[in-house]
């Protein structure tokens, strides 16, 4: 090689040496400027340890049964031990086979991908993307429309938080996060609630193939979604258990039965609407949580948020008795409404009653409207009043309530404005039931469906509560000395109150003029004899009775107060009856027992008030009362319809023009109580028949507790209520008081 030939080729070599090591030392320079942040900051030792993210706080039953979940992503964090090793295996073979040699970024796979690139050609063993990698970009994600520099800028960064993050935390640790934050669509955010929502079950049960399923959904989840495209998700399946098998995590034979099976799925979205207690979850999410929130802080001062701060909510809810609560709601309910639609067809303006006129329907229609998420939407779009009128009378395509079907939806077309009529005549229901010595709620039934009917008649509805209200006068009567067989005359009685007089009629005529003792007269609701009581001792002191029973709503002191013409919420009449079978001591219902961060540490325990509202006698006297409403009165049908012979006591309400039904049954463990009625006082049952609370409200009460005593493991006594600590010095057996007025001297002023 001549001297010429000499010089080029050292020129060729330079610039071939020029050709390598520029790119790789501008390389260098990219990822040591990088690793110093010259390109932008790297996240801190702190934020690796504790990487931002949102986690679903958890509602969980007293029987640890999950009940729903509050989040901005519906995720919840699991550990290493609880995810299949199926899943875990899956993962590794079809994404980063050497996920357990490399250090965060696997040199090999970047040159192997970097040169088939250069080649033109497709690999077949996947990107140069590690598991740890991937991580990387879910917990610090990329910036929207950014430039190539930065594109590649970022993925350096990338690389330098895989290798931070390989130092920080193990390898199972590694993958936990990961397929904790890995975003399966559909609502379903992590490997925990994916198993639950595309397989109704848990990470650590999931089967080969269902693991398979889930690990093929992370290469392109929309693409292989096993809902919407079962063909590409079966196929990527598929080549997910061919990874496995080829990476030895199952034998040839297993991979060749398991790739020819069908792709099932046991799809159920998780929907905040739908599910056990979903009006509970509710009350529970826009009232209790939300204040809690407001009075408690993080330790860095900020308020707990519960939609991102995974919080562990430990309720009082028992999640058998709230599926025989719904249920024993849903069958009355269903039950009645076929009957009221029939009542319908002769109305001249239906739903509502023929004493209210086309004005005061008018002005009901209207006041929904209003209150309707369709008008005010319209309303900030700047529609006038008549333009939003006519959407509201155009007809639709919408879905509506029904129970001509399990899902209890009808796809329908309907103006608005009808669909509201529609609603308003659906018989709707509150229920409650309550351990009485501990206050705890183990049932709430706020409706028939929350996704139709979102008010709740638990706690937030106040009705009239009709002749539930009665023991309150009763108990008056018998703090003050009065015996259950003290006799009063069945006859007229005329109030005069701020220059008015009132005269109340009883419902029930056949007992009119006849001597009634007190049992009696509450037994069959009388309401002469409640009113003269209430005149006697005043309303006001009738109040007070309640007030210490825990009642707090706003009571006006008419003598129409008997009556209960006085608006009081399921919750509240429930938790006041449980004060008898406490043995006169309240507690205050509670439906939380404590809440924990999302590592576990108690951060609140929620412990009832009481208070000593009545005597022990006292509270007696007024079961053995009202175990006559059962026997002999307005509540029999326990016994004759429904066979529940224990000792119960309980009390019925019906209010004017059958406007509501109520029901709350007393038993030594539950207390529990039912209204039923519709959205407007003017929509009801013409027929005191269908429309009284024992048919409205009374076989919810029955049929539930049918369903508890049935269930052996819930142990519900059926025995008889303790009797006070001290012997009683009220005769309850009114036999003894025939020839006279059963009075006592020493009992009675």
């Amino acid at each position: 090689m001549d001297a010429p030939d000499k010089k080029r080729y050292r020129i060729y070599v330079r610039i071939l040496w020029a050709l390598f090591l520029f790119p790789l030392l501008i390389l260098i320079f990219l990822i040591a400027g990088t690793a110093s942040g010259l390109f932008g900051k790297l996240p801190t030792f702190e934020e690796l340890e504790n990487p931002q993210t949102y986690l679903a706080s958890e509602v969980y039953s007293s029987d640890g049964q999950l009940l729903g979940k509050y989040y901005v992503q519906n995720r919840s964090n699991i550990q290493y031990k609880d995810i299949s090793p199926y899943v875990i295996n899956g993962l590794v073979a079809t994404e980063d086979a050497r996920f357990f040699d490399h250090s965060g970024v696997d040199l090999r796979s970047l040159f192997r991908v970097f040169f088939k690139t250069i080649l033109g050609r497709k690999s077949s063993s996947g990107g140069g993307s590690t598991i740890t990698q991937q991580l990387a970009k879910m917990l610090f994600p990329r910036e929207k429309n950014m430039s190539k520099f930065r594109v590649l800028i970022q993925k350096i960064r990338e690389w330098v938080i895989a290798a931070k993050l390989e130092r920080q935390y193990t390898k199972q640790e590694i993958i936990t996060m990961y397929l904790n934050r890995f975003d399966f669509i559909n609502n379903a955010v992590g490997i925990q609630s994916a198993a639950r929502v595309y397989f109704s079950t848990t990470p650590d049960s999931l089967k080969t193939e269902q693991a398979a399923v889930l690990v093929g959904m992370e290469k392109n989840p929309s693409l292989f979604n096993p809902v919407r495209r079962k063909e590409n998700s079966k196929q990527r399946r598929n080549v997910v258990l061919f990874q496995m098998k080829t990476y030895n995590y199952i034998t040839q034979r297993t991979y060749d039965s398991l790739k020819n099976i069908p792709l099932t799925v046991k799809f159920k979205p998780e929907n905040p609407d739908e599910g056990l207690a979903s009006y509970f979850r509710e009350y529970l999410r826009d009232n209790f949580l939300r204040k809690w929130c407001e009075q408690h802080r993080k330790p860095d001062g900020t308020k707990y948020d519960i939609y991102k701060d995974g919080l562990k909510i430990y309720t009082t809810i028992d999640s058998h008795l709230q599926k025989y609560a719904e249920e024993a709601a849903d069958e009355n309910c269903k039950f009645l409404q076929p009957l009221f639609f029939k009542e319908l067809k002769i109305r001249r303006n239906p739903p509502f009653d023929f004493r209210i006129s086309k004005a005061e329907s008018n002005d009901l229609i209207n006041e929904a409207i209003y209150r309707s998420d369709r008008y005010l939407s319209l309303k900030e779009a700047g529609l006038s009043d008549k333009e939003i009128m006519d959407v509201f009378n155009t007809p639709v395509p919408m879905t509506v309530f029904t129970w001509k079907n399990s899902k209890h939806s009808l796809d329908t077309v309907m103006s608005p404005i009808d669909s509201i009529r529609y609603a308003k005549s659906y018989l709707q229901c509150g229920f409650t039931s309550i351990d009485p010595h501990t206050g705890y709620v183990k049932a709430w039934v706020g409706g028939i469906d929350h996704r139709f009917f979102k008010y709740d008649h638990v706690e937030e509805s106040k009705r009239q509560v009709g002749s539930t209200f009665k023991p309150f006068i009763y108990t008056l009567a018998v703090q003050n000395g009065y015996s259950p067989c003290y006799k009063m005359p069945n006859v007229p009685i005329t109030i005069n109150y701020d220059n008015q007089s009132w005269t109340p009629k009883n419902a029930d005529t056949d007992d009119d003029g006849r001597m009634m003792t007190l049992s009696e007269a509450l037994a069959k609701s009388v309401d002469r004899i409640a009113a003269a009581l209430t005149h006697q001792f005043s309303p006001q002191a009738v109040i007070n009775v309640v007030r210490h029973m825990g009642i707090t709503e706003n009571i006006d002191p008419v003598p129409s107060l008997c009556l209960g013409t006085c608006e009081i919420s399921v919750l509240d009449m429930v938790g006041a009856y449980c004060t008898y079978a406490n043995k006169g001591i309240w507690v205050q219902p509670t439906f939380v027992t404590r809440i924990e961060d999302k590592n576990g540490r108690v951060l609140d325990l929620v412990k009832p008030q009481t208070s000593e509202a009545l005597s022990q006698q006292d509270a007696y006297v007024m079961l053995d009362m009202m175990k006559d409403v059962v026997v002999h009165g307005t509540g029999t049908r326990i016994r004759f319809r429904y066979k529940l012979m224990n000792p119960i006591a309980g009390k019925t309400g019906t209010t004017q023009n059958c406007s509501d039904g109520w029901f709350i049954g007393i038993t030594p463990d539950l207390v529990s109580g039912c209204w039923a009625g519709f959205e407007d006082r003017a929509v009801h049952f013409e027929q005191m028949e269908w429309g009284q609370g024992a048919s409205e409200a009374l076989p919810v009460w029955a049929v539930y507790m049918q369903k508890a005593y049935a269930d052996k493991a819930l142990h519900i006594s059926q025995g008889d209520f303790e009797k006070p600590d001290k012997p009683i010095t009220i005769e309850l057996d009114c036999d003894k008081y025939k020839d006279n007025n059963g009075t006592s001297g020493e009992l009675f002023k």
